[in-house]
């Protein structure tokens, strides 16, 4: 059985959604931990996953988190 890349996940880690969405890691970490309550996020014991879905819907409005290239 192959495993899920992060294009077919519904659930992304903070390291899958830096690569998959090329951000800025400084950017994306202190966004990340000033989120609470966010429908994006959902936590899995201590870790936080983020929904592709509606992070993708968040992204098109906060274009800054893209890292500069």
């Amino acid at each position: 059985m192959q495993r899920a890349t992060p294009e077919n996940k519904d659930f992304l880690t903070p390291e899958e959604t830096i690569v998959l969405f090329v951000l800025s890691r400084r950017k994306f970490g202190e966004w990340l931990r000033k989120q609470n309550n966010r429908p994006m996020i959902v936590m899995v014991g201590k870790r936080k996953m983020i929904n592709r879905t509606a992070f993708e819907e968040y992204l098109c409005e906060h274009p800054e988190l893209r890292r500069k290239i």
